[in-house]
């Protein structure tokens, strides 16, 4: 029986297209956020937030956000990845009907009964054509393989939804110590270099205070996302923790018009 593949979109685009550069690639952002970082990485988190720019924009503080796995890559055998909508409106969550997601580094199995199950709730619909071109779930994907052992993927692209019913989703994954949840997001977009260190600046201090109203979709992309998952962490009383926080103007871009980029851990 042929599979339902969802190909990757924005390879040689976002991240290189080659394998082995890719690999390369990946292996050099953690050599950096190795020597960069003086968290502990022997914490294993519940959840990641991290950004989807360009590897060579945000893969710096995507590195420091994922290098945590290559202590803890027995820990999980299952990742859910939400993300938000880029190009496609979407109303609630989207849902892919493929079999696997594939990236130069291979494909991934996508937990198919988990995805049914997430069907059945009124805010949540399969949408393949939100996932196809979708690049602020594909781009985690390589630094995933990267550091895990076998896993399955539940990938949902994030439209218009309140932060309410995105934590009814986490709940499902609540007390599933093996699943791993990652946040997709970037923070803001096109400010000059000191104004958007300040304003990401605000917004970090929003999300270590849990305070989803407080974020907006010109403070970051993903504020659904985002939002929903402040609102499980603070009902579950999950702490979170600021990893990395930069911008294109620390990494490959010029500083008048800048993307802000920071990771997140929360953490059981």
């Amino acid at each position: 029986m042929s599979q339902n593949i969802r190909q990757a979109a924005v390879a040689g685009m976002f991240y290189p297209s080659a394998p082995g550069e890719l690999a390369s690639t990946i292996s050099a952002l953690f050599q950096t956020a190795a020597a960069e970082s003086g968290a502990d990485k022997s914490l294993c988190p519940k959840a990641i937030i991290a950004p989807h720019a360009g590897y060579i924009y945000s893969g710096p503080t995507a590195a420091m956000a994922y290098q945590c796995l290559q202590a803890c890559h027995k820990q999980y055998n299952k990742v859910v990845l939400l993300g938000p909508s880029h190009r496609v409106a979407v109303n609630g969550l989207a849902l892919s009907s493929a079999d696997t997601y594939q990236t130069p580094l291979g494909v991934i199995p996508l937990d198919i009964d988990t995805i049914k199950a997430l069907a059945t709730y009124d805010f949540a619909s399969i949408n393949d054509l939100a996932h196809r071109d979708e690049h602020s779930l594909e781009v985690h994907l390589p630094f995933l393989q990267s550091t895990l052992d076998e896993f399955s993927l539940v990938p949902i692209v994030v439209g218009e939804i309140n932060p309410e019913n995105i934590a009814k989703i986490l709940d499902r994954f609540e007390n599933e110590p093996h699943t791993l949840i990652v946040i997709s997001t970037d923070l803001s977009h096109f400010h000059e270099y000191n104004e958007a260190r300040q304003r990401d600046q605000n917004t970090s201090t929003a999300i270590l205070n849990y305070d989803y109203n407080a974020i907006g979709y010109h403070d970051a992309c993903g504020r659904n996302p985002v939002n929903g998952a402040l609102y499980w962490a603070q009902q579950h009383h999950h702490p979170i923790k600021l990893i990395d926080i930069r911008n294109s103007g620390d990494t490959a871009g010029d500083k008048d018009r800048v993307v802000g980029y920071a990771a997140y851990h929360i953490y059981n």
